[in-house]
């Protein structure tokens, strides 16, 4: 059998122009157009590390886990593994069996919801939220309440589209069994204080869940440092694979709930007369076969950004969200939402006064520029700035300061009515 890791050291390039030839999309053109992906927190493109990942497995060690005695089952089993150890070594877990696989954070939080949070909550109690959080970390918090008979408690974004941690600290109460937040805002690319959040929560004895997907593309996570009880984070948004993704959860947390979906792989045997004995986490929360190929690719994502370097990437963004507010701010009528350039985190919101963020969208479109129009999946946040949505533009690691030109270039003639008569915005909420 062929070991389908790659470990030859490669020689360190700079985000930007230089990796672009490892992501095959960006050949792509709109019309007679170049395109210009700036939607990278709703998805990121995958390089050819990735894909190469994902195919040399399907190739190469195509088998189902655990339990096959076989040696192309255990070279599978063996990979998928190995995937295992190398987020654990990225995220900075303790142990490999905190990192447990999911089909992305949406799925984690509900996992989390229907285990750990059904057995923490009971009438009268409270969940504390922040006015930021997506959908995906508020909607299922939100269900969990509303069916036990507790209180979900939000705590407000300040007028700059930030919560502080002494407005966190303040909405802790002794009521309060859990505090769930965002580490980065899917909206402004705001950075939250959640090493500060979970110093206050962990005082009160109160877990604390991180969504990190907007993280985890942007900057090297230590989810010991943070101090996190629970991290979720999608492989898709960090140049992974779509259908994968991360529940970190501290082992002692993490071992002590019971399945969320039962079937093959969580059982150690089975009758009908006795007690079903369940395996041990990571694979009693990974009922069926996994996604064994969306493991190594996320692994391989990970290993790419590492050999880029996390210094770097942080760096490039911030040349990137600097240059897009400078270059929006001087349109006439163009104004960024929030304070991106405080923590660059890839993220740049804007408004163009009058004109509706789909015709905006729909107006960049048309010069081969990708961006997300809209609230985000995070409409109570986007109302507190009195706007009916955003237009995001939101970079990766392959964008370049000569698209914040063009950006800047689509912006200065956009007219409204391009997009909303054609387009009801009910489709897009």
């Amino acid at each position: 059998m062929v070991d389908l890791v790659d470990t030859a050291p490669r020689s360190r390039v700079a985000p930007g122009e230089s990796v672009r030839p490892d992501f095959p999309i960006l050949a792509t053109r709109v019309g007679s157009r170049p395109l210009v992906y700036l939607d990278n927190a709703a998805t990121a493109q995958k390089p050819r590390r990735v894909l190469d990942a994902i195919t040399d497995h399907y190739t190469g060690a195509n088998a189902n886990v655990g339990r096959g005695y076989y040696q192309l089952s255990h070279l599978a089993t063996d990979v998928y593994e190995q995937a295992r150890a190398t987020v654990q070594a990225a995220i900075g877990a303790e142990h490999a069996d905190e990192v447990v696989f999911v089909p992305g954070t949406t799925a984690a939080v509900n996992l989390l919801v229907d285990t750990f949070g059904r057995d923490v909550l009971r009438a009268g109690d409270e969940v504390v939220v922040t006015g930021m959080e997506h959908n995906s970390n508020l909607l299922p918090w939100r269900r969990l309440c509303e069916s036990v008979g507790a209180e979900l408690v939000i705590v407000p974004a300040d007028d700059t589209g930030r919560v502080t941690a002494e407005a966190f600290d303040a909405a802790l109460g002794p009521k309060t069994r859990l505090a769930a937040v965002t580490h980065v805002s899917n909206v402004l690319g705001t950075v939250n204080p959640v090493r500060d959040m979970v110093t206050s929560a962990h005082r009160r004895k109160i877990p604390v869940v991180v969504d990190g997907a907007q993280a985890v593309p942007h900057r090297q996570v230590d989810v010991r440092e943070l101090g996190a009880d629970f991290y979720v984070f999608s492989g898709h948004k960090m140049y992974g694979p779509m259908g994968i993704g991360v529940l970190y959860g501290r082992r002692e947390l993490l071992h002590s709930l019971q399945p969320y979906q039962v079937g093959g792989g969580t059982v150690k045997g089975i009758s009908l007369t006795e007690p079903v004995r369940y395996v041990p986490v990571p694979a009693r929360l990974e009922a069926g076969t996994p996604h064994i190929a969306g493991a190594v690719g996320l692994a391989a994502a990970f290993d790419y950004l590492a050999d880029l370097g996390w210094d770097a990437i942080r760096a490039h963004d911030e040349v990137l969200v600097r240059a897009a507010v400078t270059a929006v701010s001087e349109i006439p009528g163009v104004r960024v939402v929030g304070d991106p350039a405080a923590d660059p985190s890839g993220i740049v919101s804007i408004v163009v006064d009058g004109i509706h963020p789909y015709d905006v969208g729909g107006h960049l479109d048309a010069h081969g520029i990708a961006v997300r129009s809209g609230v985000h999946c995070a409409n109570t946040f986007v109302d507190t700035f009195g706007v009916v949505g955003t237009v995001r533009l939101s970079f990766g690691i392959y964008n370049t300061e000569a698209e914040v030109a063009l950006v800047r270039e689509a912006l200065s003639t956009v007219k409204p009515g391009f997009w909303t008569a054609e387009h009801p915005t009910e489709r897009f909420l």
